[in-house]
């Protein structure tokens, strides 16, 4: 078989090194592979329908009438009190550079269908949406503003669970969070919460669970702890679909399963029948 020569290898090179990265996408739950144009608009998988993990930005502009959100708090960061660990300050840096955010959930006031509603989005892309000091202060000064002024919830929740490098002041946050959800709720004011893939760790054992509608997307991860750790504990293989949003709607834990396109019809109904 003739050999090609350098010339020939450079120039294929070159044609290849004009290709653009992520052209196909390999969906994680059918395995099935496409053209990446094809995921669209709401970024779902054409064959299972699968909702590719969103930035916070691009849900607002999905879910919310356009120019209607407002954000709040967008000064919230991170405590002083952590800027000595240097490493974590260095994925702080990173995760606002990739995200253009400061923290890891975007919350504010918009309107869905001309609904007037306090709207938090979990970010995955910000170290995996885990659950610090600064995001559970976002989240409960949401749910404060929404109680003061009778206005229902939606949270959109992504999130690894609880950040580690904030130890048991992350914690705290599950605690300080689910307050704010019973004061809202006390007043008969809605929650909604919509679980996105992933939903996981502490965020998952609290506000994640909470809402009066629980509603999720196709396949989406929503468990407490991790697989491995399951199967370390119980000696035991869970079933491939163990901890998917189908089996926790079979199960009793969600309302519905709503597919990307349908979301925003489907959340105002809600916000009309409050």
């Amino acid at each position: 078989m003739t050999q090609p020569n350098n010339a020939q290898s450079t120039d294929y090179q070159a044609r290849m090194d004009q290709i653009p990265d992520h052209l196909f996408v390999k969906c994680p739950i059918c395995g099935s592979s496409f053209y990446s144009k094809k995921l669209g608009k709401y970024n779902e998988c054409p064959e299972c329908h699968y909702g590719f993990r969103i930035g916070a930005q691009k849900r607002i502009a999905l879910i919310c009438d356009p120019d209607s959100f407002e954000e709040m708090d967008a000064h919230i960061k991170a405590p002083d009190r952590f800027s000595g660990d240097a490493k974590y300050m260095g994925k702080l840096q990173k995760a606002r550079q990739t995200t253009d955010l400061d923290e890891s959930v975007l919350t504010g006031i918009g309107t869905i269908d001309g609904h007037k509603v306090g709207i938090g989005v979990m970010d995955a892309r910000f170290i995996m949406g885990s659950l610090g000091t600064a995001t559970g202060e976002k989240i409960t000064r949401l749910f404060e503003k929404c109680t003061l002024e009778d206005l229902p919830v939606i949270m959109f929740t992504a999130s690894g669970g609880a950040r580690m490098q904030e130890g048991i002041n992350s914690l705290m946050q599950m605690a300080k969070v689910s307050a704010a959800v019973a004061d809202h709720s006390d007043k008969g004011l809605l929650y909604i919460s919509v679980l996105t893939d992933p939903t996981t760790g502490g965020v998952t054992a609290s506000f994640a669970m909470e809402g009066d509608i629980m509603i999720s997307e196709p396949h989406a991860l929503i468990g407490f702890a991790g697989r491995r750790v399951i199967e370390k504990t119980i000696q035991q293989v869970p079933p491939k679909d163990f901890q998917r949003a189908e089996t926790l709607l079979k199960n009793g834990f969600l309302d519905q399963i709503v597919r990307r396109p349908a979301l925003k019809q489907y959340l105002a109904k809600m916000l009309a029948w409050n």
